[in-house]
């Protein structure tokens, strides 16, 4: 039996390739096997830090018997979920309009022609909770398939005609200062007044709607706006969903109260909230924020730092096969390393006798503050040097292009804030990787691992969170070269990915991808945001620091894809948290700092005090768009704030620069 994953870029795809399953990789060669043998294909799609992924390759892929009547009856593909995101979108699709659900492991039958006919999520390996075994589900799939195809094929069709007719672009929509006063009311609403955050268990960190509600609070004063931050924000760092050692969150807490993580952390939600809790920082001066903020940085440059200088996918949610186990305590323990601070320490994380998690374990919390720093710091010293001594989860050390431009983001922007320039510097490696390794023959590439670039071609979101980044360096470091590659990308995706039926409406996948059954385009945030989303936040920044032809064209294009997304903003907005904070930009101007001459003074306070979504860049006079025509002031440095296309008249000293910014 060929082992075809060998040889894959991807972690996922590596774990698997020693399982008796006959495995394929996705791409054409499967489908004209199956084709040949006139035979399903067994679609499995999944992530490497995914646990029932892990407990579903145990029980039925190492399976030697399940193997056999997959190998026998079905031609079995195996996808990377964060390597192939398009093909992830469609059959989740497909699995949602089934079910009602979807999640990982995703389980699909798909006829030789692509068109799914049977979707699920997770199979166990004997009949539970009124679930089939996975190997009933085969038997019944084969069966159907073999005394029925026709019949399978026809209504195949009928699902991806009706799936393809139902993912149309939303008709435009206003989202002006109504809209986004009423997502706020409609936050408040779903809002957890107990425990922060919106909604039951399991509870994910809802970063994007909360950088919203930040901005919103900017611009109105809203106390309500502000609390609901402030609450989750509070309660998701003294939780056990951050991991108060090593800093860093986990990927979402399944109890309501953020007590219990599922412990995988990934790239893309410790970026977006290191740049919500940078945002918290310089908003409220928190000293509680400042160190999640700072300590989430050195999480992502020192555990998904990678040798080539971007950054790892994720790390795994199991340790040795058991969830949790690098990160939990008992008393016991406390005892065995903090020796007369055991009790002390026990009652400031929270770790008990009875235990908050399994087997008498407990994960640590924060509950209130340290009366004692330098206690507080010791005691963490010593945890941490025993918990590097255990097992460590595993790593998916593959780069995703959109991830990084997110880490880019929020690590140039915390850098300036928090003025540490290593944070800036770990940005620029990682943004250098992207343009010298991503870029073939001018097109975005997805993945990369040891350095190696993958085939799979970037979507809508890598140019997008990638062209986001680079904007953010651009105003960090002030290089041209930034903004130059920015551009590109922007230009790129505004020719490449828009639906030329529906203007300001975006397809996730490029005009040259790979045709799938439909194609791909969903506007809605989830864990990160959607690739319009992204395109329009990074299109309305380009919008401030390019020449006037360019920005508006930008502007323009902004405002069309906003007006998509309105609806969704309106009715849902717990899922369009990126597209209100674009809209929050907007109404904010956005604001433009321009700094103009040496003036380490008036930098510091345009970066302290301009809203979140302004643009701050600092140069001479004349050495990029933004700063042209604009001089020195009787030979000072002097700043110059506008909103939107209306400027104040600049100033030379700091509080001048305060009070305009107020």
């Amino acid at each position: 039996m060929a082992n075809r994953l060998a040889q894959a870029t991807s972690p996922y795809l590596l774990q698997h390739a020693g399982n008796p399953v006959d495995w394929w990789p996705w791409g054409p060669e499967a489908f004209a096997e199956a084709e040949r043998r006139d035979v399903p294909v067994l679609l499995s799609i999944g992530y490497a830090a995914c646990h029932w992924c892990h407990v579903m390759a145990h029980e039925s892929f190492e399976d030697a018997i399940t193997a056999a009547l997959m190998n026998e009856h079905f031609v079995n593909v195996k996808v990377d979920r964060e390597e192939r995101p398009d093909v992830d979108a469609v059959y989740m699709t497909a699995t949602q309009a089934m079910t009602g659900q979807g999640g990982w492991p995703m389980t699909c039958f798909l006829t030789p022609s692509g068109e799914p006919f049977h979707c699920g999520t997770y199979y166990p390996p004997t009949p539970h909770g009124g679930m089939p075994s996975f190997k009933q589900l085969l038997a019944a799939v084969v069966e159907a398939w073999q005394d029925r195809s026709d019949e399978v094929r026809e209504a195949a069709s009928k699902l991806v005609a009706s799936l393809a007719k139902h993912s149309a672009a939303l008709p435009a929509s206003p989202v002006d200062t109504t809209v986004l006063d009423g997502a706020v009311a409609s936050l408040l609403g779903d809002f957890d007044r107990r425990n922060g955050g919106f909604g039951g268990a399991p509870k994910f960190p809802p970063s994007m709607v909360l950088e919203f509600l930040t901005r919103n609070h900017e611009r109105t004063g809203s106390v309500e706006a502000l609390s609901m931050v402030e609450a989750t924000a509070d309660a998701m760092a003294g939780g056990g969903l951050y991991d108060q050692l090593a800093g860093g969150f986990a990927r979402y807490s399944v109890d309501p109260s953020w007590v219990v993580p599922h412990f995988e952390k990934m790239l893309y939600d410790n970026a977006l909230l290191l740049g919500l809790y940078t945002h918290l920082a310089r908003l409220t001066g928190s000293p509680t924020y400042r160190r999640v903020a700072v300590e989430t940085a050195r999480f992502l440059i020192r555990d998904l730092g990678t040798p080539e200088g971007g950054f790892a996918s994720s790390l795994d949610a199991d340790t040795d096969g058991v969830e949790g186990l690098t990160y939990v305590w008992t008393p016991v323990q406390f005892a065995e390393v903090l020796g007369d601070d055991a009790e002390w320490a026990a009652d400031l994380f929270a770790v008990t006798e009875e235990g908050t998690f399994e087997h008498g374990t407990s994960t640590l919390q924060l509950l209130r503050d340290p009366d004692d720093l330098d206690r507080f710091e010791s005691v963490r010293s010593r945890l941490s040097a025993v918990r590097a001594q255990r097992s460590q989860p595993g790593r998916d050390d593959k780069v995703v292009a959109a991830w990084n431009g997110l880490a880019i983001t929020a690590l140039a922007q915390a850098g300036v804030y928090f003025e540490q320039p290593e944070l800036v510097s770990a940005a620029g490696r990682a943004a250098d990787l992207l343009l010298d390794l991503h870029v073939v023959d001018g097109k975005l590439r997805r993945t990369s691992r040891n350095g190696h670039v993958g085939e799979s071609a970037g979507v809508l979101e890598d140019y997008a969170c990638l062209a986001d980044g680079l904007l953010a360096l651009h105003q960090a470091m002030g290089e041209q070269r930034r903004l130059d590659a920015a551009v590109s990308l922007l230009d790129s995706a505004l020719e490449r990915f828009v639906d030329p039926d529906n203007p300001g409406a975006f397809f996730d996948t490029a005009d040259d991808a790979e045709v799938l059954v439909h194609r791909p385009a969903d506007p809605s945030d989830n864990a990160s945001p959607s690739g319009a989303s992204a395109l329009a936040s990074a299109l309305l920044t380009a919008s401030a620091l390019v020449g006037h032809d360019r920005a508006t064209v930008y502007r323009e294009a902004t405002e069309q894809a906003v007006s998509r997304a309105g609806l969704l903003a309106e009715r849902a907005p717990r899922f369009a948290g990126h597209w209100l904070g674009v809209a929050e930009a907007m109404a904010h101007g956005p604001v433009q700092v321009a700094v103009v001459g040496d003036s380490p003074e008036l930098l510091a306070a345009a970066v302290r005090k301009a809203h979140g979504g302004a643009i701050v860049l600092a140069g001479e006079p004349d050495s990029s768009p933004l700063l042209t025509d604009r001089p020195l002031v009787d030979g000072q440095p002097a700043a110059y704030v506008c909103r939107g296309y209306v400027c104040d008249r600049p100033v030379t000293t700091v509080d001048e620069l305060v009070t305009s910014l107020s």
